[in-house]
This record gives C-alpha cells, structure tokens and sequence, in this order.
C-alpha cells in the first residue's frame, strides 16, 4: 500500500479566542507582540481596573498621563505573558501610578508581575488624603522643613529643575491647576539649591501663619442697660431731620409729649391746611417714635392719619411709605383700621396697573373682609374695569366710602378716555353730549366737552335741534391714541 501523500492532522477548535487543545500555552500572536490584541476578551475586573487608574480621586499632579497608560499597558501585557490575567487579584493590585511614584523615590517597588498584590499596599494606596504629600498643592505649614526630609526630586540636583518636574506638556490640566502651578513657578524661581528649597518652605510656613484666620475675642456681655433710648424734650413741634448719627435723647420726645403733638397737628390742620408744615411735621414725630422702638395703637393712629392727609393733597409717594409701614404693624394686631386701608390698597393698585400685586391682596382677602363695604366696594370697581363695564364703574366711582375718591381721582381721567374709545365703537353716527356726560359721571356737560376739546376733540360737536350732538364716528382714531397714552406709563414717586 502506497504511502499517504500528507499526514493528517487533527482540526483544533477555538473558544473565547483561546486553543481547545492547548488552552495553557499562549497564542503565537500574544508571545511575538507584547500589545494585546484588541479581539481578546478583556475580564471584567480589568476594565474596573483601568477605570479606577483614571478616576479623579486617583489623579496625581506631577504624573503625565501619557506615562501613567503605558505603565498601565506594561502591566497588563505582563499579566498576558504570565498567564495571570484571569487569576490575578485586579481589585487589590496597586494602580500605575503607584508603581511609578515608588520608582521615582527609589524604593523597593514590589514586582508589578507578581500574581498577588504587596501585603503593605493599604498602607501606601494611593489615595486623595495622601497621595501628594510631597506635592505643592497640598503641602501644608506643617509639613517636614528640613533638607533630610525633602523628596528626591527636591534634592540639590542642579541638572533636574523644579520647574521642569512641575511642567506637563503631554497632559492636560484644569485653568485652575495652571493658575496654580504658574503662581508656584514665580514664587520659587529657579530654586534649585536646598538651601534655597528651604529657606522657601519656612517663608511658606511663615506665610501660611500669618494668613491663618486670628482667633475671636469672646463676646463682650451684653449690657442690659443697653436698648432703645427714651426721649427728654419738651418741644411739641421740631422740624424733621434725616439721621446721620445715633439720636441724643434730649432731641427726641417721649411718648407723652408725641401725644399732644398728635393733637396739636390735627388741628392746625383743620385751621391752616399748611400741608408742607404738617407733612414735616408728621415725618419727625414718626422718627421719634422708631427711635424709640414704640408700637402701639398709637404708632398706627399716627400712620393712618398721616396717609389720609397725603391722599386727600394727592401725595401718593408720602401715602405708599406710610400703607407700607401700615401693613406690618396690622399684621401685629395693634389695632387701627385695616378693612379701610385694604380698600386703599385695591384702588391703588388699580391705579398702578399691577396685576402682580393686586393678585396677591386679592389671594389675602378673606371673607370677612368682603363684607366690609369699602372692601366690597373696591373688589366691585376692580371687578367692573376688568370685565370692560364703564357703566358699572363710573356708578361706583359717584358713591366711594371714606376717602376712597381721592384714589379713583387719579385714574378716573384714563378710564374715560377708555370708555370713550370703547363709545366710539359701539355708537354711530353720533351721541348726545348729556348722555356720554352721565355715563362718565361727569359734573354737567361743560365738563364733559371741556375734556373731550382737552384731547383733540375740538372739531367732534355739532348742534341740532335736540341738543349738542358728539360725533363718535370721527372719534375713534384720536381716543384710541389717547387711550394708549394714558396707559403707556404710570409716574409713582415712592414707590417701594
């Protein structure tokens, strides 16, 4: 029998990339190549490995990262040659940083092939309390001063800078690092002797002392002689003063004195009506009584008397201050009036055109207050502008509780140029002048044309047998513009 022109040889089959008939011995490619090849399948836990070597709390300032990849990669392809990858204890073995901080102090660095990790590894982990002990960024006052001490790339070796062991071309570090690392370099120089290494970590020290925050004095006792001051003047009238310094209690009143100032003021008031006079007048007695830390019912009589003669002059940034102020003292139960002023402060934001504010008066609003009548009446005047209701409006502003008119005053002008526009559009070719007059709850009907020849109505009367007419159809275009006019700004001195 002729002899088998080729020998028969038995297939292998691979799984997981390794040889079923040698699954011990490596594959040519791994034994020619120290460069893992990308098609192995790498454990688990040495991708949690290379994970942990670049985590932030791992980062070692003085370490390129190009160096701390290829001690990664040496240590991995090591594993691959030695057949430990699968067996070695990844969790626990040192990162690369470790390896390469041990070889640049010139210790015993453990072999980084060894199948288990060095007993003391705990001990010398890197870690972010640690790990730059012997950095600048984290050296403290405390640290070692002496040359024994020192690192060995702090040692007088004049061929290895400082500089240069501080500079990182490969890496890339934060704005912060380089703010740091560019203020460290100007502050040591070429400082490449130890002594000069020293003599700058004592000025280190030194200045670390003495930017080190100085211990508190312990907080004198309190005086409890110490408090509001209590007036001595006798003076029932004194002009207001804006304080530039502490108040000297022979300038300030005592209560019982601000009380028959209160009623001094009140009738001459009722005599002189010298707003000016009493207007000064009632901002020196309110210092008095902030001064002296007094609130009472009396605090809110003077505040509320004050802000109706402010209203009734048309004084709204004198009256703002003193609702605001009203508000917190109502809030502390001091009596006074609150439903009238809650009315007030409905029309003023009507006023204003602040939806803002109104929505948050309107939410503070309880049912109680509603049955007030000049609450009621300001939520109907509120209620009738927004639904457009001119007719509604101008009926409530003829029948205003307390001084409620006063406000409505100020706006009233810039709702009757709104109604007119809107009785532009409603009615053609012409209206009496007697009925747009009672519809804007004017006085008589020379009111009523003297206001419309105010904003270019001059032209828009005409007179027939039935009475003077008002020519709505020509009206419309120069309404709408004084409407928008009136609505553009809203001019509020005092306003808080």
């Amino acid at each position: 029998m002729a002899a088998s022109a080729f020998t028969t040889v038995s297939s292998r089959t691979r799984l997981g990339g390794v040889a079923a008939s040698n699954a011990s011995t490596p594959p040519p490619s791994q034994q020619q190549s120290s460069d893992p090849k990308p098609g192995i399948d790498w454990p688990p836990a040495v991708k949690l490995y290379v994970q942990r070597s670049f985590a932030d709390e791992n980062y070692v300032e003085g370490l390129p990262k190009d160096e701390v990849i290829n001690k990664m990669k040496d240590l991995i392809n090591a594993s691959v040659k030695n057949h430990t990858l699968y067996t070695l204890d990844w969790e626990t073995y040192p990162l690369p940083q470790h390896f390469i901080l041990q070889e640049r102090m010139g210790a015993n660095a453990p072999a980084p092939l060894a199948s288990q990790p060095p007993q003391n590894f705990a001990d010398i982990r890197i870690s972010k309390s640690n790990e730059l002990t012997n950095s600048p960024k984290k050296r403290k006052s405390s640290d070692v001063e002496d040359e024994s001490s020192l690192p060995p790339w702090r040692s007088s070796d004049k061929s290895s800078a400082l500089e240069n062991r501080l500079t990182f071309p490969d890496s890339e570090p934060s704005k912060k690092q380089e703010k740091r690392q560019r203020k460290f370099r100007e502050d040591t120089g070429s400082l490449n002797e130890s002594s000069k290494s020293t003599e700058y970590l004592e000025k280190r020290r030194q200045r670390f002392q003495k930017d080190a925050p100085a211990r508190r004095e312990p907080t004198p006792p309190l005086d409890i002689a110490t408090g509001p001051i209590v007036g001595t003047s006798e003076k029932l009238e004194k002009r207001y003063l804006r304080l530039t310094a502490p108040p000297k209690p022979e300038t300030v009143r005592p209560l019982p004195v601000l009380r028959r100032t209160f009623d001094l003021l009140r009738e001459k008031w009722r005599g002189d009506h010298d707003y000016n006079y009493i207007c000064d007048q009632f901002k020196s007695l309110r210092q008095d009584l902030t001064v002296q830390h007094i609130k009472n019912d009396f605090l809110v009589k003077v505040y509320e008397t004050h802000a109706r003669i402010a209203l009734e002059m048309g004084d709204i940034g004198e009256y703002n201050q003193c609702q605001t102020q009203l508000r917190a003292l109502y809030k502390q139960s001091l009596g006074g009036h609150p439903a009238e002023f809650l009315a007030y402060r409905i029309l003023y934001f009507i006023y204003t055109c602040n939806p803002t504010d109104m929505n948050r008066v309107l939410a503070d609003v309880t049912p109680s207050d509603r049955e007030q009548p000049a609450v009621e009446h300001a939520l109907q005047a509120r209620s009738a502008l927004a639904l457009n209701n001119y007719h509604r409006f101008f009926k409530l502003y003829a029948e205003p509780p307390n001084m409620g008119g006063y406000l409505m005053d100020m706006f009233v002008d810039r709702e009757r140029l709104a109604a007119l526009a809107s009785l532009c559009r409603g009615f053609k070719p012409d209206l009496s002048l007697q009925y747009v007059t009672e519809e804007l709850a004017f006085k008589d009907e020379q009111a009523c044309a003297q206001f419309i020849c105010e904003h270019g109505g001059e032209q828009l009367f005409e007179q027939k047998e039935s009475g003077i007419r008002f020519l709505v159809a020509k009206a419309g275009q120069i309404f709408e513009k004084a409407k928008g006019a009136a609505f553009r700004t809203v001019d509020i001195k005092g306003q808080l």
